[in-house]
């Protein structure tokens, strides 16, 4: 069983369908887990601003009876006023367990392996776990995951479609990209999730062209062109991601009623138009939401004696 959420790929099929199955317990049944993090106390390591990440799991471990420390980039300096390794120490003495939004994975793995308890991934330049379970188990809600639902990603190949792929590959679904010759997914991940593809029975399928990876998808999934630390290239990306949007043309060569999905903050008139924002199929918020439930489950596996066993 998992003791720490790095990476997608620190979680089995088999665990990743029963954190869907638990997340939906605590959804539907809060207050019967108000007590299971009572007398514990958490970090939150954040070199990153933060709005969902942040009150979503603050509002969860509270909700469980849990506190919270908000370490964030002015007080903590990660690597600038003290070594990473010796700050996991320290920390190690005074918490249960540390949820990371970082810049580089690098400080995430680094830091895991010098504190003794666990670490959860809250985002960082290679992945963004928590955000893609969220979004599996929001897809499945509306489109049970027997129908075999293709997931269509449009935009960056970044964190959060690195962390899709790879739970796409463990659940043997479908799923299809589309980005910028120049902007494509990390190419080991996709090998690593090739690999698994080929137990699980899933579809991986990579293009240049938007128009082919959402004809007849089930839902699109489109994420910023420019992500926090990339203002300088701002200029350069939006021309590059010229035809990248996901707007009413777009929409209209997918199966009818394509559910609209993003991670957020969306840049409306960017990735994604303000009309497809506030389309009936949008399902944006609920996949918010759901960050909530899925990183409780999290929560309560990794603290409280492995929940999903």
């Amino acid at each position: 069983m998992f003791d720490s959420l790095i990476s997608i790929n620190d979680l089995s099929t088999d665990e990743i369908k029963k954190l869907f199955a638990l997340a939906a317990d605590l959804k539907a049944r809060p207050q019967d887990f108000r007590n299971v993090l009572e007398g514990r106390m958490f970090g939150f390591i954040f070199e990153k601003p933060s709005t969902r990440t942040w009150v979503s799991f603050q509002a969860g471990i509270f909700a469980m009876g849990g506190g919270v420390i908000y370490l964030g980039p002015e007080d903590i300096q990660l690597g600038v006023r003290e070594e990473v390794r010796d700050v996991a120490r320290v920390l190690n003495r005074y918490l249960a367990g540390v949820v990371m939004r970082t810049f580089s994975h690098w400080t995430i793995t680094e830091f895991r392996d010098y504190f003794d308890k666990p670490v959860i991934n809250g985002l960082s330049d290679k992945e963004h776990p928590c955000q893609a379970l969220a979004d599996y188990m929001t897809l499945y809600e509306k489109i049970p995951a027997e129908k075999d639902p293709v997931l269509a990603f449009v935009g960056d190949g970044n964190n959060v479609l690195h962390s899709l792929i790879l739970v796409a590959a463990k659940l043997g679904a479908k799923i299809r990209y589309a980005t910028p010759k120049k902007y494509q997914p990390d190419a080991k991940i996709v090998r690593t999730a090739r690999e698994i593809a080929k137990k699980t029975g899933a579809v991986i399928e990579g293009f240049f062209d938007p128009a082919r990876a959402v004809a007849g998808a089930d839902a699109i999934y489109t994420d910023v062109w420019v992500s926090m630390g990339e203002e300088a290239m701002r200029k350069k990306k939006l021309k590059d991601f010229q035809g990248m949007q996901v707007n009413r043309e777009l929409v209209a060569k997918a199966r009818k009623n394509v559910l609209i999905m993003h991670c957020l903050p969306a840049h409306r008139g960017e990735e994604i138009t303000d009309s497809v924002m506030e389309s009936k199929n949008c399902i944006v918020f609920d996949e918010t939401e759901n960050r909530l439930h899925i990183q409780k489950a999290v929560l309560l596996h990794l603290f409280n004696e492995g929940a999903i066993q």
